[in-house]
């Protein structure tokens, strides 16, 4: 019976240690997530900033078809299924969802390469699915091309090069997995938000901008001549790499399904950022 008495209390001493052990993983392996979220994030809005700070009016004609584009941003054609990722909010009420959207953009900026003046143009975008139906992965990439000013017409970096990146994004180099959310939002001096609803009677609008329709509660647009917007604000919105590679071993309405209950992995990026080459006589 001591024997008996004496294994049993073995036993729940080991139970209980393993439990503490098993606590302990769990803790140290949602740190280690955290801070890899935590640290991709931060590169990438890294990268993003500094390719935004340098964009660069063009000067050139203020058309939508023959004009260089000094700054585009919308929102991507989503195969249909799925729509945007929508997620469900724990404890909000009346069944409250965030809305994930993601947006391909593009900056003009113009840079001495090797000392010769240049034409920079650079891109990002998100692949939602890889190439022959397989899971979705929310793939981010960014392509970039250079061309020098003299004898070359920067419209043609836009129209010639960036509409085939958009639509195929895995030309580009692969920044990271993951990339739910992304979007961007132009600013103009006054701090006001760059939309088609201007308030009636606002006089000190951007002239060189043409603007689309609104989409999931974003507005695209397209940037000419001397427009640029004075600030641009970039939200980023990362799942942690558990969720995602659960996420990558399901397909179809199951996956859209499994992240729709993942909202708290969902890591929101979202900085505020000045553009100092903005020329205030666009918007006079």
């Amino acid at each position: 019976m001591e024997v008996l008495v004496v294994v049993v209390l073995m036993s729940f001493i080991i139970l209980a240690l393993m439990a503490v052990f098993n606590s302990t993983q769990s803790a140290f392996r949602s740190s280690i997530t955290q801070t890899d979220v935590l640290e991709g994030g931060r590169s990438v809005m890294g990268l993003m900033k500094s390719d935004l700070e340098g964009m660069t009016p063009s000067f050139g004609v203020s058309n939508i078809y023959v004009g260089a584009v000094n700054f585009y941003s919308s929102v991507i054609t989503y195969p249909s299924p799925p729509s945007p990722l929508f997620q469900s909010l724990a404890g909000a009420s009346g069944g409250q969802q965030r809305t994930n959207v993601l947006e391909n953009f593009f900056i003009l900026s113009r840079v001495n390469l090797n000392g010769q003046d240049s034409w920079v143009g650079t891109g990002y975008a998100v692949a939602t699915n890889l190439p022959g139906g397989q899971p979705s992965l929310y793939s981010l990439y960014r392509y970039t091309t250079n061309h020098p000013v003299s004898g070359h017409d920067p419209a043609q970096i836009f129209t010639n090069e960036f509409a085939n990146f958009f639509y195929y994004p895995t030309n580009g180099s692969h920044l990271m997995d993951g990339v739910v959310h992304l979007t961007v939002r132009a600013y103009d001096r006054n701090g006001l938000w760059m939309t088609n609803g201007y308030p009636f009677g606002y006089a000190n609008f951007a002239r060189n901008v043409w603007f689309s329709g609104p989409a999931w509660g974003e507005v695209g647009f397209y940037m000419y001549s001397n427009t640029l917007p004075a600030s641009v604000e970039i939200q980023l919105g990362m799942l942690e790499d558990r969720t995602l590679q659960r996420a990558q071993s399901i397909s179809g309405l199951t996956q859209s399904n499994y992240l729709a209950q993942h909202a708290g992995q969902v890591h929101l990026f979202r900085q505020r950022i000045p553009i100092r080459n903005v020329d205030p006589s666009a918007y006079q």
